[in-house]
């Protein structure tokens, strides 16, 4: 743990607008990627045909990436200003990969949206600043980007900020904790440095608006919660589960317990960035072992939490949600696939309790008969097998989740109340 605030920075919005570039230009200018690595991605994107890429090649550094020309995995990148250390969780645009968006914004303390001037709100940028709210990122910084491509028009920039202001107010998120810039990421403008193409505008640049984030408050007083990404076995050391720690501390000589496997055992040892460590917190990313469990104990999906205050298993679970992109109608019965933390369970809807509208969060309507497209509700539901999730009161962290169908994230949530097994 070091000394420096931290934060995770979620980069959100429609696909091409941007993101990668800016995300690229955020590390070159705060000195995160030496220079003569971009001079090679200049080279490389040129040889391409894709001059003006190289900031983003920068995070799409996979080569599928680049031969697709999009952003497809949660890059984590680091950054930093002079207040804080900076995780990036990038977020890709594209719709089959909302699911990652929303795991990976749900581990973002604040957000930076990129709405592109010569488009405006995109269906994306709608979809993800709904996720943003539903999931609890605090602060928005909306980036105008690409203004280089409407001259730097005022009235061009002003238009965007009005459309992303009624969105914003449309999901209840707080315009006050909105912030508006207008950069180009492929031109530097506003990004480190105030630009005088933008001579109209005199809020914070981008990098001001960054340390100017408030800090996040470290969950460290919850108890520990662990959710298992992937279970390995190491010669030497034996059975190895690895995850990022969400909430709490994990130490050496703790008796855990995982859920919902139901199998436990003291920690021998706790290992990041290849070194053995005595204790771990919030947002680390850890390899631990636990004496006397096998391989074949625990999976991807498991949570680890103290023996004596172990994560808890669903029954069923009320829980609000937003529906975004459902072809027809949701109805009672209804059984997709629930993303939460790392587990992946079909979960069945076994009624719709309220409609609420979603403008004042009052209640709509009781027990309507279905829900559709841009209704939010109350409905409780049943895991059709064992899933280890929280209250989103109690453990934000652990509290959220996707739903998904046919190959898109038809709606996203959080928990309000568990009925344990």
């Amino acid at each position: 743990m070091s000394d420096t605030r931290h934060q995770n920075l979620a980069i959100i919005g429609h696909v091409d607008h941007g993101k990668s570039t800016l995300v690229g230009r955020l590390l070159y200018e705060t000195g995160s990627v030496p220079e003569h690595v971009i001079e090679q991605h200049k080279e490389e994107a040129e040889e391409k045909g894709k001059g003006g890429f190289e900031f983003a090649y920068v995070m799409d550094n996979l080569a599928e990436e680049r031969e697709r020309g999009v952003t497809i995995d949660i890059a984590h990148q680091e950054f930093t200003t002079d207040e804080y250390e900076f995780t990036i969780v990038d977020c890709p645009g594209h719709r089959d990969f909302v699911k990652n968006m929303i795991t990976g914004a749900s581990q973002a303390d604040n957000a930076v949206l990129v709405v592109a001037a010569d488009d405006g709100v995109a269906p994306q940028t709608q979809e993800h600043v709904f996720l943003a709210r539903t999931l609890g990122i605090g602060e928005l910084i909306v980036g105008v980007n690409k203004m280089d491509l409407v001259d730097y028009s005022e009235d061009d920039y002003n238009s965007v900020v009005e459309e992303v202001k009624d969105l914003l107010n449309q999901v209840r998120f707080d315009t006050e904790d909105a912030s508006f810039i207008p950069i180009s990421a492929f031109e530097g403008d506003n990004i480190a440095e105030r630009s005088e193409n933008t001579d109209w505008y005199d809020g914070d640049i981008l990098l001001e608006a960054l340390n100017d984030l408030p800090e996040p408050e470290p969950p460290t007083d919850a108890p520990l919660r662990l959710p298992i990404q992937d279970v390995y076995t190491i010669d030497g050391i034996g059975t190895v589960p690895v995850g990022r720690v969400e909430t709490g501390m994990l130490n050496v000589g703790d008796n855990v317990s995982f859920q919902p496997s139901d199998v436990g055992g003291e920690v021998k040892t706790i290992e990041m960035h290849h070194e053995e460590v005595p204790e771990a917190g919030p947002g680390d990313n850890v390899g631990f072992n636990v004496r006397g469990i096998g391989k074949d104990d625990i999976r991807r999906g498991d949570v680890c939490g103290p023996a004596d205050d172990p994560p808890t298993v669903a029954d069923t679970f009320q829980a609000q949600i937003v529906v975004m992109q459902h072809p027809s109608v949701i109805t009672a019965g209804y059984t997709p696939v629930f993303h939460a933390h790392t587990a992946q369970v079909a979960c069945t809807v076994e009624s719709i309790d309220q409609k609420i509208d979603p403008s004042s969060g009052e209640v709509a309507e009781e027990n309507p008969d279905f829900i559709q497209n841009g209704d939010a509700a109350v409905v409780t539901i049943r895991p059709q097998k064992p899933l280890s999730i929280e209250p989103s009161g109690e453990i934000p962290e652990l509290g959220s989740f996707a739903i998904r169908d046919m190959g898109q994230t038809i709606a996203a949530g959080k928990v309000l109340s568990v009925d344990e097994r």
